[in-house]
């Protein structure tokens, strides 16, 4: 199932253009993503950050492992480049942490709304977090030199732009659609056994055949009972 799930993902998101994804080893369990910051307000515009994702067996009911490959200097980034945000970590209410089961994972969740909170938690971090306590006590008594630090992160993310990839922008991003997008078709779903007419009236189904049989003879009859309106019939 979780086979099946990550597929329709891969295949949706593969057309979106603020994200580059590739599987590793043809593996569907485990990702290569770039985020691509197109908000032309946010301090990473224009980067390109690359990132693992690996997907539990019981996936969508356990959230997906997250790494940054080139580990930011965040509050909420690890030095190892994993993530301190809550819809990463399991289901259910965390007591130590004051955490609700809604701000966590549930299987109600997918992969493309961890990456858009993500992106989100990148201009909007959680300075009291406690994964870089250095970055997060910068960005709040000396946030000149926090840019800096943003800004170097962002050139060095340009570094894993693949070669001859195309750098969408805010401009162009929602425009076009990629060249090697995924077209679903009836062969990528179950749904398909379902469409076979019956139920909607098709040519098998016989419905609209019976109806048009019987509409001349359902107009003849109306004539008729218009014609001997006065008692009798017109030849």
């Amino acid at each position: 199932m979780a086979a099946s799930f990550l597929m329709s993902e891969y295949k949706k998101l593969s057309k979106e253009p603020w994200t580059n994804i590739e599987l590793v080893h043809d593996n569907i369990h485990e990702w290569i993503v770039a985020l691509i910051v197109l908000n032309p307000d946010s301090q990473y515009y224009g980067g390109y950050f690359k990132a693992q994702m690996k997907f539990p067996t019981d996936y969508p009911y356990n959230p997906p492992e997250f790494r940054l490959l080139r580990p930011l200097f965040h509050p909420n980034v690890y030095p190892d480049g994993k993530l301190c945000i809550s819809i990463l970590h399991p289901p259910g209410d965390d007591e130590t942490s004051g955490e609700t089961a809604a701000e966590r994972w549930s299987p109600a969740q997918s992969v493309e709304s961890v990456l858009i909170s993500i992106l989100s938690l990148l201009d909007d971090a959680e300075v009291t977090g406690p994964a870089n306590v250095d970055a997060g006590v910068m960005m709040r008594k000396q946030p000149e030199r926090y840019k800096e630090m943003v800004n170097k992160d962002l050139e060095a993310s340009k570094k894993d732009i693949p070669e001859g990839f195309v750098m969408p922008t805010h401009q162009n991003a929602f425009g076009t659609k990629k060249e090697d997008e995924y077209v679903m078709s009836w062969d990528d779903s179950d749904a398909e056994n379902d469409f076979d007419g019956s139920d909607f009236g098709g040519s098998d189904s016989g419905v609209l055949d019976e109806e048009d049989e019987e509409s001349p003879t359902s107009d003849m009859e109306e004539e008729d009972a218009e014609e001997e309106v006065g008692g009798k019939k017109q030849k």
